[in-house]
């Protein structure tokens, strides 16, 4: 939180050098001093109001996260299928297919598909081919 308010104050002061250098004066000029600890506590004020943004967000996506996998292991029990101990996403297992000498491995693919309704298979770039 700490460093947040005190970016935006760095900021708020940058601002205030900015405008200064826009105006062509001078940045340490005795009337007009007081300007920069008002531009800071506006930055800092942003930075705090952000972390508390940031916070009721976070707490917003775990709520949501925790409520999606309930159901989707509310869905499991009702469907007879346990998933117990894997609330994640499902993982891609690396599948080899071995063809004259050369594992192709499918992770190393791309299906797209095209207008007229194909599927095609590109490989991915920088994607080795391993030989045995």
């Amino acid at each position: 939180m700490v460093h947040k308010i005190l970016f935006w104050s760095g900021f708020g002061l940058a601002v205030r050098f900015w405008q200064l250098g826009i105006e062509m004066r001078p940045f340490f000029n005795r009337e007009s001093l007081w300007a920069y600890p008002v531009f800071a506590a506006a930055g800092g004020s942003f930075g705090y109001w952000l972390t508390g943004v940031e916070s009721r967000q976070m707490k917003l996506l775990t709520d949501r996260r925790d409520r999606l996998l309930e159901k989707r292991r509310r869905r499991a029990e009702r469907e007879g299928t346990s998933q117990a101990g894997n609330n994640g996403p499902p993982t891609l297992s690396r599948k080899v297919i071995p063809t004259c000498g050369v594992e192709f491995h499918l992770s190393n693919y791309i299906e797209t598909g095209s207008a007229d309704n194909q599927s095609y298979v590109h490989a991915r770039p920088n994607s080795s081919l391993s030989y045995f």
